[in-house]
């Protein structure tokens, strides 16, 4: 019988201590987010260096933002997310439905640090947005000017492409129908400005191809399937640096929106991901998204650390705030649900 020596003994010991001592796996946090080259900068920007920093494992899953999904995960207590970006009208839904936490601050940051609406009770802002209008410089002979153009199909004849909700088409349907900015909301906000709205959209109905997701418009351009198209802006200035794409944006009468992030009630992970939370509200590390997507960070001080030639790019741009609106979230939380029923039976008519 081969002997086995008081030194190797004595190491196969300690190596089956340290084995009780580590866990089965290390921790993993998962976060559901609305896929396309928006999850591709995230993962970049934020979700790598994060699992590296903490030595975890970052899963993703992918959907279109839909409210409803959320809900039946925590309804059914199937929750298998620890955090999902959401639009802030779905934060302020969410947070009445009782589906999303509320956020403790105190594990997050200052909430004077974030842009004003960027950090609600159910949800914290990630980056700031805008809602442009896209085109294909080589399709179309004459620019457009504004993403008002949609609306103007003998200057622009064909096919044009919007997203499958009432939000932002209806404040566009109102601007283009002579409400000014200032009382968008004001009107839509009255059963008269509503049926005004619809009224308008009612002119391209029947040229409007819908969009879900945030990756199609870039698609729907390339394949010439529409002649311009509403989007949001990082989705088409990648297209035009990463795949050179001959697309322009248009700014003026811009919707300026703002990213969510939020945690679902029954979340597995919850200490992990408030640690996210606070790790992505670092100033250098907000504003590290513009690198790789030109959205802007929602935190006060992190415009500094944005690069220089990122900068034109984004939404806040001087250039692009000359005539622009704040989508209004606490319009959308109290009537966003009232309105796509109202949007879903217009589109089944």
């Amino acid at each position: 019988m081969k002997r086995v020596s008081r030194t190797t003994l004595l190491a196969l010991a300690s190596a089956a201590i340290v084995g009780q001592l580590q866990p089965a796996s290390a921790e993993e946090l998962t976060v559901m987010a609305t896929g396309g080259a928006w999850q591709a900068a995230l993962r970049q920007a934020w979700f790598e260096p994060f699992a590296k920093k903490m030595g975890i494992k970052f899963n993703e899953q992918e959907y279109t933002g839909e409210l409803g999904k959320i809900k039946a995960m925590v309804e059914t207590g199937n929750v298998p997310i620890d955090l999902v970006t959401v639009e802030t009208s779905t934060v302020l839904q969410g947070c009445d439905a009782g589906v999303l936490i509320r956020l403790d601050y105190s594990k997050v940051a200052d909430r004077s640090r974030f842009l004003p609406g960027t950090a609600l009770d159910c949800g914290v802002g990630i980056d700031v947005y805008g809602d442009v209008l896209a085109y294909d410089t080589t399709v179309l002979k004459a620019a457009p000017t504004s993403v008002l153009d949609i609306f103007d199909t003998k200057k622009f004849p064909g096919k044009r492409a919007m997203r499958k909700a009432p939000a932002q088409n209806l404040e566009w349907a109102l601007m283009a129908d002579g409400v000014p900015i200032a009382d968008i909301y004001k009107v839509l906000g009255t059963s008269a400005g509503v049926d005004r709205a619809f009224k308008k959209l009612d002119t391209i109905k029947k040229d409007i191809v819908w969009w879900d997701a945030g990756a199609q418009p870039p698609q729907l351009l390339a394949s010439k399937e529409v002649v311009m198209t509403t989007a949001w802006n990082g989705r088409i200035q990648n297209a035009i640096d990463q795949d050179k794409r001959p697309f322009a944006i248009v700014w003026d009468n811009q919707i300026v929106e703002y990213d969510m992030i939020a945690i679902p009630k029954g979340a597995k992970n919850l200490d992990l991901a408030y640690k996210y939370l606070a790790y992505a509200a670092d100033p250098e590390v907000g504003a590290r998204l513009g690198r790789f997507i030109p959205y802007g960070p929602v935190l006060t001080d992190a415009t500094p650390f944005v690069p220089k030639e990122v900068l034109p790019k984004l939404p806040t741009a001087p250039d692009h705030m000359k005539s622009y609106l704040v989508g209004d979230v606490e319009f959308w939380g109290d009537h966003g649900e009232d309105l796509v029923k109202r949007f879903n039976a217009w589109l089944a008519q």
